[in-house]
C-alpha cells in the first residue's frame, strides 16, 4: 500500500490555508453566509471556501473566456469564476432550482458580474446537448448530481477546446469511494473516476482538495 504524505487538515491548519490563500471578497463572503443562514441543511452543497480562489486561479491561468458550470446552487462558485473572467467573458450556469439560484443572481448583480453569467434553469443534459457541438468551452466545473457525472462528462468533453479544463468536485465523496459496499452517489463517483481514467481524450489528476477535485485537460 502506498504511503500518504498528506498533512492532516485540522481546524487550525484549515484556517492557516485560508489565511494564506487569496482572500475572499465581500460578495463571496456574503453569499457563503447567506447560504448558511437560508439553507442550513443544504449548505454543504456549496463549494468549499478554498475552491473559490482555486477556480478563479484556473480561469485566469488558462485565459478562459467561455465557462460552463453544471450545478450552481446559490452561486458561490459561479461568482468566483465570473469575477475572474475578462469583461467580455461568459459563464453558462446550469441548475434546476429557481429558489437556490435566485440568491446567486442577486450576488452576481451586486458584484457587478451579472452580465457575464447566463443562468439556464433546466435539466443540465438538455442545456449541454443544446450547445454548439464543436469545441468551444475553455473551462467546465462539474458539481451536480453524482449519478449524472458520466453523462455530463460525455457531453462536455467533445465541446472542450484543446487545452481546456474540466474540474469535477466531490470525487472522493467523503471517503466512501473506497468502500466495497458503496452504493448510490459514492458508487456513481467511483464509476465516474474509473471512466475519467480510461478516457484517452483527456489527461487527469485527482487532488485531495476539499472532498476531492479532479482536474482534466483536453489533449
Amino acid at each position: 500500500m502506498a504511503e500518504s504524505k498528506s498533512t492532516p487538515i485540522t481546524a487550525e491548519m484549515y484556517d492557516y490555508v485560508l489565511a494564506h490563500n487569496p482572500p475572499l471578497n465581500a460578495a463571496q463572503r456574503d453569499i457563503i453566509e447567506l447560504t448558511r443562514q437560508q439553507f442550513p441543511d443544504a449548505a454543504g452543497m456549496q463549494s468549499a471556501e478554498e475552491q473559490g480562489p482555486l477556480l478563479a486561479f484556473l480561469v485566469r491561468l488558462i485565459g478562459a473566456r467561455h465557462v460552463v458550470e453544471v450545478g450552481t446552487f446559490t452561486g458561490f462558485s459561479a461568482l468566483s469564476m465570473a469575477q475572474a473572467l475578462p469583461a467580455d467573458g461568459t459563464l453558462i450556469a446550469c441548475d434546476v432550482s429557481e429558489e437556490w439560484t435566485a440568491y446567486g443572481r442577486e450576488a452576481w448583480e451586486k458584484a457587478g458580474v451579472g452580465d457575464r453569467v447566463e443562468l439556464r434553469i433546466a435539466p443540465a443534459l438538455e442545456t449541454l446537448r443544446a450547445m454548439p457541438a464543436e469545441p468551444h468551452i475553455d473551462l467546465a466545473y462539474l458539481d451536480a448530481d453524482k449519478g449524472g457525472y458520466i453523462a455530463y462528462w460525455e457531453e462536455l468533453v467533445p465541446r472542450m477546446r484543446q487545452g481546456g479544463l474540466i474540474v469535477a468536485d466531490n470525487v472522493l465523496y467523503h471517503g466512501q469511494v473506497t468502500d466495497p459496499a458503496a452504493t448510490g452517489s459514492a458508487l456513481a463517483i467511483r464509476a465516474f473516476n474509473d471512466h475519467v481514467m480510461a478516457d484517452s481524450r483527456m489527461e487527469a489528476v485527482i487532488l485531495t482538495v476539499a472532498d476531492g477535485v479532479t482536474l482534466a485537460r483536453k489533449r
